[in-house]
C-alpha cells in the first residue's frame, strides 16, 4: 500500500516528494547505521515520505526516545498518522524551515540525531540556509545528521538544471562529513554523515 501512496504522490507532487521510490531497506540502514540511537532521547526525522526510516529509527530507539517527525505532504502526513501507532513518535506537518520554531514550542533545546531525506536540490539556497540555521541551534558536540542524495542528483538554479554537490553545503554547517555510495537503492544514493567535531578516520 506505501507504494502506491508514494508512487501516486511522486506523479502528482514530485517537487515535495524528490523521489521515484520508497528508500530501499539498505538505504535506510546505511542512514541509521551510524547514529548512535541506544544512547538517544531526541531524534529528528525531516522528510519521512511513508516512513522506511521512520520505521528504521523506532526499532532502534530506546523506550524513552522521542522520534519528531517532519512530513508536508498531507497524503504522506496522513499516511504515517493512520500507520504509526508509537507513542514515541511525535509527527509534524510542517514545512521544515519551521524547525526551530516548532522544536522550541514543544520544549526542546537539543537533538541527539538527525536522519534527512530531504530533496535538498529541489530547494533553493534561501530554503537551505534556513533549515540549516534553525536546526544548529540544537546541534551538541554528540550530535550526528545523515542526508542521502542520488548520485545522480541534480539542482534547478538560474532556470538551468545542473549537478548539485551537498558536501560543500554539509561542510560549512558540520566539521566533519563523511559519504558511502548504496548501490542497493533506486536509484543508488550517496549517505551523508555529519559531526559538529571532527571524527578520526
Amino acid at each position: 500500500m506505501s507504494l502506491k501512496v508514494f508512487a501516486s504522490e511522486a506523479l502528482a507532487n514530485f517537487y515535495t516528494v524528490a523521489a521515484v521510490a520508497p528508500s530501499s531497506p539498505h538505504l535506510a540502514a546505511a542512514m541509521v547505521e551510524p547514529l548512535p540511537l541506544s544512547q538517544t532521547l531526541v531524534a529528528v526525522e525531516l522528510g519521512a515520505g511513508t516512513g522506511t526510516m521512520t520505521r528504521a529509527l523506532l526499532d532502534e530507539l530506546p523506550r524513552e526516545a522521542t522520534l519528531i517527525v517532519f512530513e508536508i505532504n498531507p497524503r504522506f502526513f496522513h499516511y504515517l498518522r493512520e500507520n504509526f501507532h508509537d507513542p514515541r513518535l511525535v509527527l509534524i506537518n510542517e514545512n521544515v524551515e519551521k524547525i526551530e520554531t516548532e522544536l522550541r514550542t514543544r520544549g526542546y533545546d537539543h537533538v541527539d540525531v538527525v536522519v534527512s531525506s530531504l530533496g535538498l536540490g529541489f530547494m533553493s539556497e534561501e530554503q537551505r540556509r534556513n533549515i540549516f540555521e534553525g536546526l544548529m541551534p540544537f546541534v551538541r558536540p554528540h550530535t550526528v545528521l545523515t542526508q542521502y542524495q542520488y548520485i545522480h542528483s541534480m539542482q534547478f538554479a538560474n532556470g538551468r538544471l545542473r549537478r548539485l554537490s551537498l558536501r560543500p553545503l554539509l561542510n560549512r554547517y558540520f566539521s566533519s562529513v563523511k559519504s558511502k555510495i548504496v548501490w542497493r537503492n533506486v536509484p543508488p544514493a550517496y549517505v551523508f554523515t555529519c559531526y559538529p567535531q571532527r571524527t578520526l578516520t
